[in-house]
């Protein structure tokens, strides 16, 4: 109702129709700027999410989303296999896309 108000009184000032680009310019900025600070970012970081689970090897330790740490001693397409312990001997099977962190190399050490 307010903005059938402000076109009227855009009418009667002006005598033209205002210019349907003009009148969504605000949309299309609010668009604009949700884009660059939440979708972008977003989609960045899934992508390096992804390539993180893609290049999981044997080895690596790793921490899932449980918070279980542990090292990779087998993996296929779905799932990896963890040694939790050494003593007793406890391995343990998660979802590939459970792993939430691989810890760098140059930390374990």
């Amino acid at each position: 109702m307010w903005f059938d108000w402000l076109y009227i009184a855009q009418e009667a000032a002006s005598g033209a129709k205002p210019n349907p680009l003009i009148t969504f310019f605000p949309f299309i900025l609010v668009i604009g700027i949700f884009w660059m600070l939440v979708i972008s970012p977003q989609r960045k970081k899934d992508q390096q999410r992804k390539t993180m689970l893609e290049a999981l090897s044997k080895g690596d330790d790793v921490v899932t989303s449980g918070g279980i740490c542990g090292s990779i001693v087998g993996l296929n397409e779905k799932t990896v296999v963890l040694k939790v312990s050494d003593e007793p001997l406890l391995k343990m099977e998660f979802l590939r896309s459970s792993v939430a962190v691989v810890i760098p190399r140059e930390v374990k050490e």
